[in-house]
């Protein structure tokens, strides 16, 4: 009321003035959810409320920058008047249509409503939709650590995105540094925004798992009547043109994302110089808790030669499908590429210098993909390892150490990731890391320094996507949210897109004897029903797990066409504690090899189980 405030004293004044901020800023919020609620829908599907919410956002910025020029007046008017202060701590007896009475009321009513919409994060309503309203609302709240920000987030993959987004939601403001640029050029830094996963890892290696399967689809298409013949080009530019444009496509969702959730992207390096600051691009910021989830990155042993190999990383960005490859490593990653290579018409060969690849895996699971892999025509070589690297005119020569040589023109090496913390600044703020790099972390994912955390490939848990987003996650609910909560890191589901693909969830036979002695093994090896026509000899594996005692599920293990979809679902049942009577009473889907799940009656007999 304008002419209210004209007529009073100065200390009115601020307090007209204050009072309009707060109760202004309780309507915009208000009025964004009341639409949002009484429409029945979200701001993605209605453009009205986006409008609406975008309008608050804006009315909300520049409440800010005017609270910020009151923070003085505002000071001393509440030092002065105690009931200011109790005001503001709880909500008043007086409705909300005393605002015409004085100022002072007007205040107190607005004060009352602060406890309600949080100023975190806004309301029930406003914090369950997607809108920036959320985050600009955390930003108006003064900080009572004097930071410049709640969270600081140094690295922009998996689990740092998702652990800042979700702490912002919470109401934190919070900053991201990410150094890369992006994963659709090899001059990016072989990452960005979705760090390894949608720059150099999960998606492109699907998408390029995808193409691979083709050349297989095309043959089989003749056994049902297609007369189509492959010309047996590749046309590599053209493909790799459009992976890298769907890369930079989710780069910028990730951005976005971001920013609608009103998470702050800084396009910098950042290191750390103590337990509350940050160098990022050469200036100093401060955060009263620090999370680190930088990732790891591809690790090659050095011997004479070893300039000339590439990882995974380069392999995203080679020109063209080479025509001979040696791929070195057994894990995911180099069994997956065998795939890729192999897929688009090169000769490979795969060494590994153990006795069996996969380690970890069921050993069923391992052996039968070697059967596999040597029956489509991948030279698989166990217990062997390369010595040395020669370049010529023609192109490689690898000298094994057993003198033998294999001419290659891309010699691949997958031996493993570790943490990507070198020059990180962690020695200089304290926060400890084990032999291999790995940041030391407890529980809850604190490192030695209680300000600082750390999430994802960087602790050296488990090195897959999904678990770096459940730890960020975790942390950021447990931090911001006042939902204290740990990562369940029992009985995670995983797939390797080899071909075929591999599914497993739970223990392992091998795991399931150390722990409990003897177990029951249900298993079957068959030819799927699309290959009784095509005439391929690629054979489906399945098998379970189950406790002796309780019957319950231990675990599931599948090589075959569709694993990765089936082992999601089989991992919610395992996680749900479904025995074998669970399986067996389940009515199959017919025709599919899933069914097998739920007719595998016959136990592999104690003498058998390992044949």
């Amino acid at each position: 009321r304008p002419t209210m405030m004209a007529s009073s004293a100065p200390s009115r004044r601020g307090a007209g003035k204050l009072g309009l901020v707060f109760g202004f800023m309780a309507i915009s919020s208000i009025r964004a959810a009341a639409v949002a609620a009484r429409i029945g829908i979200d701001d993605r599907q209605c453009e009205s409320v986006q409008d609406c919410l975008r309008s608050c956002t804006k009315r909300l910025g520049d409440i800010r920058q005017l609270h910020t020029k009151l923070s003085v007046q505002t000071r001393e008017l509440l030092s002065e008047r105690t009931a200011g202060r109790l005001a503001f701590a709880a909500p008043p007896s007086a409705p909300l249509t005393s605002l015409k009475h004085t100022p002072s009321s007007m205040l107190a009513a607005a004060r009352s409503l602060a406890p309600t919409i949080h100023l975190r994060g806004g309301s029930a309503a406003v914090r369950d939709a997607s809108s920036p309203l959320r985050a600009t609302g955390a930003r108006m709240m003064a900080s009572t650590h004097g930071f410049d920000y709640d969270y600081f987030v140094i690295g922009g993959g998996s689990g740092g995105v998702r652990s800042s987004r979700i702490a912002a939601g919470h109401g934190a403001k919070v900053a991201l540094a990410e150094e890369a640029k992006g994963g659709d050029t090899p001059d990016g830094g072989f990452s960005g925004l979705g760090g390894t996963c949608v720059n150099v890892g999960c998606v492109p290696k699907k998408l390029m798992v995808y193409g691979a399967h083709f050349a297989h689809d095309i043959e089989d298409m003749k056994a049902y009547g297609w007369d189509v013949e492959a010309k047996g080009e590749v046309n590599w530019t053209g493909f790799m043109a459009k992976k890298n444009a769907e890369i930079a496509r989710l780069n910028g969702i990730y951005e976005r994302m971001l920013g609608n959730a009103g998470v702050e992207v800084i396009k910098e390096r950042a290191t750390l110089i103590d337990a509350h600051t940050v160098n990022v691009g050469g200036k100093k910021v401060t955060a009263d808790k620090i999370l680190v989830a930088v990732g790891g990155w591809p690790y090659t042993p050095k011997f004479p030669g070893s300039e000339h190999i590439i990882t995974s990383n380069e392999a995203f960005f080679l020109p063209t499908p080479p025509k001979r490859v040696i791929v070195v490593g057994g894990g995911y990653i180099a069994v997956e590429f065998a795939n890729i290579f192999h897929g688009y018409g090169s000769k490979v060969t795969q060494l590994y210098r153990g006795e069996k690849w996969l380690r970890g895996f069921d050993h069923d699971v391992r052996d039968h993909l070697t059967a596999e892999y040597k029956e489509q025509g991948i030279d698989v070589r166990f217990k062997s390892n390369i010595k040395s690297i020669e370049k010529t005119d023609a192109g490689l020569i690898a000298t094994l150490e057993d003198g033998s040589t294999i001419d290659a023109d891309v010699i691949m090496y997958a031996t493993g990731r570790v943490p990507k913390t070198k020059n990180l600044g962690l020695d200089e703020a304290g926060v400890k890391t084990d032999d291999n790099g790995a940041i030391i972390v407890d529980e809850g994912f604190q490192t030695s320094v209680p300000s600082i955390y750390a999430v994802g490939d960087v602790i050296n848990r488990i090195q897959l996507t999904p678990v770096a987003l459940a730890e960020g996650h975790c942390l950021a609910d447990t931090l911001f949210g006042g939902k204290p909560r740990k990562t369940d890191y029992s009985d995670v589901p995983t797939a390797v897109f080899s071909n075929p693909p591999i599914g497993t969830v739970g223990l392992s036979e091998e795991e399931a004897r150390e722990k409990y002695g003897n177990v029951h093994i249900y298993r079957t090896s068959f030819r799927a029903m699309k290959h009784t026509l095509t005439g391929r000899q690629e054979k489906t594996l399945m098998k379970m797990i189950v406790h002796p005692e309780t019957d319950k599920v231990l675990g599931v293990h599948m090589v075959g066409e569709g694993a990765g979809e089936v082992i999601q679902l089989a991992g919610v049942c395992i996680k749900a504690g479904a025995t074998k009577e669970h399986f067996d009473s389940t009515i199959g889907v017919h025709p599919t090899s899933a069914e097998e799940m739920v007719t595998m009656r016959t136990r592999v007999p104690d003498e058998d189980v390992k044949k």
